[in-house]
């Protein structure tokens, strides 16, 4: 069907009729601008993955400190930090729809040498974010204790989670700014300024777990609370520093005054964010129901060890997240160069450097198992055992893993949103949580309910692959329908 949308004016606003004023100035002074911002240059894939995976890496450094903090408080604190973030991470599905478009958007912009519309869809996104952080905020604090009920703790572990899951709805505009910033920045092929962001955040985030966690130096010992207020703090110093920069022109994607606050430019935004959203749904609820049965039937230490476990293996997933985004990045712009065989080269790269890097250092920590559970946790050999059995699991399963990071980023850096979803419940609602539950029935020990996530990233990763193959992302989203120099 011939596309009905109507006209745009040029200060960005639907046409109704009335004819539109000729773009001022300063307008145009705006957009020569923006336009000489983008250096029509294309990273490679190390160029987007390596900085990447050092900031990721930082956080994973800051989530290995704090998982050490916690675990001198005891099992049931790890338990509850545990609960409260997966919680909050299930609260933070919103900011997915919104980055996922963010990063399809923008990238396919700056791989079409629309620097401008890169960044309206930037400014856009943000203010979207920021809306929708804030009915997050008043859920997290009025409704924490029943949120973090559903993974069957004992009153003392899920107090603690409850007042987890309210310090860090404090801070989520915070936490917004910098996801959406930093998206929009990696999608234009920076990804050294999130980086220096990202080690400023953690460098203050450190030491302020210290502080808030055992109470030094006159501060109030919070314990698991203080480890949200520390990374609240962080954050919010992170995201004044972005946007101050960002208002101020020092990135290549620019602040704009005017002409983003379009309906078309919003509706694209939702229709390609959406089902990234309610994937990242259906992924909190299978760990949900996945974390339940944990939580119900096989007791803290179980649960604490599934949190140990993955805090360890983050690193490997820090590995595969930058060549997630290298993946979308470099997709999505070879797309909006009319590039579609270069985009299929990147996604296919992306993905064996990732099961090469991430097989690789899962191989170590597997080999180094018991002595890194050991250190997290100390003399408690029951969580101990737990860990390290799941960190064979896990470890194992790191090339499977490594799939689902690089092809879903690329299918996603096309915007094609609705397959990962799909994906996604059939391998973690049906597979996973279908035979961790057939193994709990069966009153099978825990491992074999840590087992059930074999058969999650063993079919997923076919899934993705599959798709991949085929080719249809290609034209899921075509250039010429996004419209992007209609302002």
């Amino acid at each position: 069907m011939p596309d009905e949308r109507k006209p745009e004016s040029p200060n960005g606003s639907a046409d109704d009729g009335v004819s539109a004023a000729l773009p001022s100035q300063k307008d145009e002074a705006e957009a020569q601008a923006l336009r000489a911002a983008g250096d029509g240059e294309r990273p490679g894939i190390w160029q987007l993955a390596f900085p990447s995976i050092l900031g990721n890496l930082s956080y994973t450094v800051v989530g290995m400190v704090q998982t050490k903090f916690i675990g001198e408080l005891g099992p049931q604190a790890l338990a509850a930090v545990g609960a409260g973030q997966r919680v909050f991470f299930a609260m933070q599905a919103v900011l997915m729809a919104v980055s996922a478009g963010t990063t399809a958007l923008v990238a396919r912009a700056w791989g079409a040498g629309d620097y401008v519309e890169a960044s309206r869809v930037t400014m856009a996104s943000l203010v979207l974010a920021g809306a929708m952080s804030l009915g997050v905020t008043v859920l997290g604090l009025f409704f924490a204790p029943q949120f973090a009920g559903v993974f069957g703790l004992d009153p003392e572990t899920l107090a603690m989670a409850a007042e987890n899951i309210r310090w860090l709805c404090v801070f989520n505009v915070a936490f917004a700014m910098n996801f959406i910033l930093a998206a929009a920045l990696r999608a234009s092929g920076d990804a050294w300024s999130p980086l220096w962001i990202s080690g400023a955040v953690n460098v203050i985030n450190i030491p302020l777990l210290y502080l808030f966690v055992f109470g030094a130096y006159g501060f109030p010992a919070m314990g698991v609370a203080g480890a949200a207020v520390a990374a609240g703090i962080a954050f919010s110093v992170g995201g004044l520093v972005l946007v101050g920069l960002w208002v101020k022109q020092k990135f290549r994607v620019k602040h704009v005054g005017g002409g983003w606050w379009r309906r078309e430019r919003l509706r694209r935004l939702l229709d390609i964010g959406y089902p990234a959203a309610l994937e990242q749904g259906v992924f909190q609820l299978g760990f949900f129901a996945f974390l339940m049965l944990i939580g119900n039937f096989y007791g803290t230490e179980a649960f604490a060890a599934y949190n140990i476990g993955v805090n360890v293996l983050q690193i490997c997933m820090t590995v595969g997240f930058g060549f997630s985004i290298a993946g979308s990045t470099l997709v999505g712009q070879h797309l909006g160069a009319n590039d579609p065989d270069g985009a299929a080269r990147s996604g296919w790269r992306s993905t064996w450097l990732a099961m090469i890097a991430m097989g690789s250092l899962g191989a170590v920590i597997m080999y180094y198992a018991r002595p890194l559970s050991l250190f997290f946790i100390g003399d408690d050999p029951v969580t101990v055992q737990r860990t390290v059995e799941f960190i064979y699991l896990l470890g194992a399963m790191m090339p499977l893993l490594a799939v689902d990071f690089s092809i879903g980023g690329s299918l996603r850096g096309a915007g094609d949103t609705r397959f990962p979803l799909m994906a996604t419940m059939l391998s973690l609602i049906g597979m996973r949580c279908g035979l961790a539950a057939l193994a709990t029935w069966m009153g099978m020990p825990v491992v074999w309910v840590y087992a059930a996530l074999v058969g999650d990233y063993l079919l997923k990763a076919t899934m993705l692959i599959w798709r991949f193959q085929r080719g249809r992302w290609k034209t899921v989203v075509r250039t010429e329908d996004l419209n992007l120099n209609a302002d």
